[in-house]
């Protein structure tokens, strides 16, 4: 008589092994590409929040605020007249989700005045890198380097 033997053999238990780790790993996968994605809508979501307050500020002071001629980070010019403790078009400016740096923030003309006089400029460019997807922007002239996604003045 034959004994039977209760459990599994090691060539069962590694085929149960090696499925349970390629569906872990395809998951893993599919999670960081859903962050990508979230992350990248928070980003342009970000822009045009951004983009809205510029509007704003522009129909109240007939212009935009005050940056550099090159891409730069926005910087304290650009929060002092967005972010005001009261009357403020926005509560405070939003950073990148991934690594909490502002988006850079570039002023594309002015009115043309003579330099003595106060400038005023009247366009403006914002800047985000994207994760997923290609590139997109309707700037005048090119993205700061290794930036994909750009927005301008309406």
């Amino acid at each position: 008589m034959i004994q039977k033997k209760n459990g599994y053999t090691i060539i069962e238990l590694l085929v149960v092994i090696t499925i349970i780790i390629i569906l872990s790993a395809l998951g893993f996968i599919a999670y960081g590409y859903a962050n990508s994605i979230g992350r990248d809508s928070k980003r342009k979501s970000d822009i045009e929040n951004l983009r809205s307050a510029l509007e704003f500020y522009r129909a109240d002071n007939g212009y935009y605020p005050d940056g550099s001629t090159s891409f730069a980070t926005i910087a304290t010019k650009l929060q002092a007249a967005l972010v005001r403790r009261t009357g403020g078009y926005m509560s405070s400016l939003p950073v990148d989700p991934k690594d909490n740096t502002l988006y850079p923030y570039q002023i594309i003309m002015t009115d043309g005045r003579p330099v003595a006089a106060p400038v005023h400029y009247y366009g403006y460019c914002l800047a985000t890198k994207l994760e997923t997807g290609s590139s997109s922007s309707n700037c005048v002239g090119a993205l700061p380097t290794g930036y994909t996604y750009g927005v301008k003045n309406p």
